[in-house]
């Protein structure tokens, strides 16, 4: 297993003076290598088959994170630093400085396979945390205020990769483009539904996005699913107020 994910190391694109931020986790490879998981940490992974450690998760996270930031071929220091803050308040500053400081000593060059990190997060991951990682994903691309197209059908391929289906994606999608058809996209409804059928929707998107359902996730993505549904219910007020109901 260890060999599998070694080819996926390298955030492969940093190419500026001075030291570069990095993402590579050196204590995560020591306990891989002894064979050790973080027995404290939540899992994210919910099949009932083969466990992966959360040390693969954030491996594998991290990679994604990097193909999001370079998909417009610019590294924006604002989404480097939110992926930093990101992973300080998920695993703690001093894994993070860990991360930071062995980066320049860890393969920088090979290839990260999108294909393979969405297959076995499609696996071994519960649909809903698959959500959150691609609502993580997009935030990662406003964090410079602006999402790009690249960036969109970066994100896409790898949600496609993940199994995501494309109504859930398009609903995400919405929630970082203010625009008039938002808040049909979000609840996944059609600009012409009844008020019948939006209090439906609405009462679905609640099932799906309710914070509740990453209680098996760490708090940081806890706040993230908890923005997700500040959004849903955003979009239906909105809606509300519209059709006055």
């Amino acid at each position: 297993m260890i060999r599998w994910f070694l080819g996926l190391l390298g955030l492969l694109f940093f190419r500026w003076p001075g030291a570069i931020l990095g993402f590579i986790i050196g204590s995560i490879i020591d306990n891989m290598n002894a064979g050790k998981t973080y027995p404290n940490r939540k899992t994210v992974f919910g099949s009932s088959g083969d466990r992966v450690s959360p040390a693969d998760f954030e491996l594998n996270l991290l990679s994604l994170a990097s193909l999001v930031i370079k998909a417009d071929g610019t590294v924006s220091q604002s989404e480097l630093d939110y992926v930093r803050q990101y992973f300080i308040q998920a695993y703690g500053k001093d894994r993070a400085n860990a991360i930071f400081r062995t980066f320049n000593e860890v393969i920088k060059k090979r290839g990260i396979a999108a294909d393979k990190i969405g297959g076995m997060f499609r696996q071994r991951m519960r649909y809903e945390s698959r959500l959150q990682v691609i609502h993580f994903l997009f935030s990662i691309a406003n964090a410079d205020g602006h999402v790009t197209e690249a960036e969109v059908q970066e994100i896409a391929k790898i949600a496609g990769y993940m199994g995501i289906q494309m109504r859930d994606f398009e609903s995400i999608k919405a929630m970082f483009f203010n625009n008039p058809d938002s808040a049909y996209k979000i609840l996944e409804i059609e600009k012409d539904a009844s008020v019948a059928d939006i209090k439906k929707a609405y009462r679905e998107m609640v099932k799906k996005y309710h914070p509740d359902k990453l209680q098996h996730m760490d708090e940081v993505y806890q706040k993230g699913a908890e923005e997700k549904f500040r959004k849903v219910r955003e979009a239906y007020e909105q809606l509300q107020r519209e059709k006055g109901f």
